[in-house]
């Protein structure tokens, strides 16, 4: 199915639009040590954090994930907007987008308010008409609830000429629950055993870009040929 051109777009934002790995991964393993769970390497932290916390704390601490969300959130607090940092060309993107007057939201697994805070840390609350967190909806990705949400005061509904274009197979998953059209991000994601031209982990995509130039020079075709 060719890919069609966007009336709005939806951005994953960690390790989409902001690297954010190094400030996840030793938040992880302060947690991991004090409630005495096996730590893990940068790899497995990229490998598997994928979901929502209420949605994997369960998973990894059983009936004390709450004491381990509160744990997670002090140590991750404590760094993040010090530690925060825009992947390459992403706020060319972001002016881009904006340019082209298009709707622009945020649909991500991090809790609201942290998630809110980082984009005004970056002063880039200018670029988006909506920023929907973790929590912020009744379920999180890869529901379609918070992509519902981010297009309620919206004229727009989600279907196929609103991109989702997010690094993980949640975000693709979240996609497709939703009808919109799926755009892979990273370079990583080609070196995937579950990786192919139409598939990454089992969900389809319409497109794969490897960095931030390529979303713009990607986004300029499609809605120059429109």
């Amino acid at each position: 199915m060719p890919l069609p051109a966007p009336r709005a777009i939806i951005f994953d934002w960690d390790n989409t639009l902001v690297n954010t790995w190094p400030i996840i991964h030793d938040a992880l393993n302060a947690t991991f040590k004090e409630m005495g769970v096996p730590l893990w390497t940068i790899d497995q932290t990229k490998a598997r954090v994928r979901k929502s916390m209420r949605d994997s704390f369960p998973e990894i601490f059983g009936d004390k994930w709450e004491k381990a969300g509160e744990l997670y959130q002090s140590h991750y607090r404590a760094s993040h907007l010090g530690r925060l940092e825009a992947l390459p060309m992403a706020v060319e993107l972001l002016r881009e987008v904006k340019r082209r007057k298009l709707y622009n939201a945020v649909v991500s697994n991090k809790k609201g308010p942290n998630l809110r805070e980082e984009v005004n840390a970056l002063g880039w609350q200018e670029y988006f008409d909506v920023v929907i967190g973790a929590h912020d909806a009744v379920r999180d990705k890869p529901h379609a609830d918070p992509v519902h949400m981010a297009f309620k005061k919206s004229h727009i509904k989600p279907g196929r000429d609103v991109w989702f274009i997010g690094d993980s197979e949640i975000d693709l998953e979240c996609a497709m629950n939703s009808g919109c059209t799926g755009i892979l991000y990273g370079e990583s994601a080609s070196e995937h055993p579950d990786y192919s031209k139409t598939h990454f982990q089992g969900f389809p995509y319409h497109a794969h870009v490897h960095n931030h130039v390529q979303t713009i020079e990607l986004l300029q075709e499609m809605v120059s040929a429109a």
